[in-house]
C-alpha cells in the first residue's frame, strides 16, 4: 500500500507544509492583530447560533 518513497515524500510534504504555515503565521501575525481585535466575539456568537439551532430540534422531540 506505501512504498518507502511514498512514506518519504509524505514525510518531506509534511515537513515542509507545517514549516510554510508556521512561517506565514509568524509572518502574519503582527497584521493580524491589528484588524480582527474582536474576532473571537464572532466565533462566540456563531457558537452560540449553533447551540441554539440544536437545542430547538432537540426540543421539538419532546413537544
Amino acid at each position: 500500500m506505501f512504498t518507502g518513497g511514498r512514506i518519504i515524500f509524505m514525510i518531506f510534504f509534511l515537513l515542509i507544509f507545517i514549516g510554510g504555515l508556521i512561517w506565514a503565521y509568524k509572518k502574519d501575525s503582527g497584521i493580524t492583530r491589528i484588524h480582527f481585535k474582536k474576532s473571537y466575539m464572532v466565533l462566540g456568537g456563531l457558537i452560540l447560533f449553533i447551540t441554539i439551532l440544536f437545542l430547538i430540534v432537540k426540543m421539538r422531540k419532546f413537544l
